[in-house]
């Protein structure tokens, strides 16, 4: 069975960077494909791989994570005013994040304001 948690970004903004980190590869490790408002910094995103490389062994391969990018290129100069004060008051709250397995994401297809993502078949993943 595929579950996939959605998860507000009110559920992490008030965590440090490591908590980010170690709950959001703890729901990884559970086989769970997270879907999350908002993204990581940069500096999270780096750390929730290294922290994912230290984890893989027989059971867990590791993970897959993509981000939709909110900043739209043919934004009008008022729009990505909007965009600009909008990132200023709400940090990283805009955007889509998605994490999940690799073992139950078998690709990811990222346009700049859109997730494809593509699941391996119950009972066909590769181990």
């Amino acid at each position: 069975m595929l579950t996939i948690e959605f998860m507000p970004h009110s559920s992490i903004e008030g965590l440090a960077s490591a908590e980010k980190i170690r709950k959001l590869l703890e729901i990884a490790k559970e086989e769970r494909i997270i879907v999350m408002e908002g993204r990581l910094t940069k500096e999270e995103e780096a750390g929730l791989i290294s922290a994912t490389m230290e984890k893989i062994d027989g059971n867990f391969k590791g993970i897959e994570v993509s981000v939709t990018d909110p900043e739209n290129k043919s934004e009008t100069f008022g729009q990505k005013l909007r965009s600009r004060l909008a990132s200023a008051l709400l940090g990283e709250r805009q955007g889509l994040t998605v994490i999940g397995p690799s073992t139950l994401i078998s690709e990811i297809k990222k346009d700049p304001g859109r997730i494809r993502l593509l699941t391996a078949e119950a009972g066909r993943r590769e181990v």
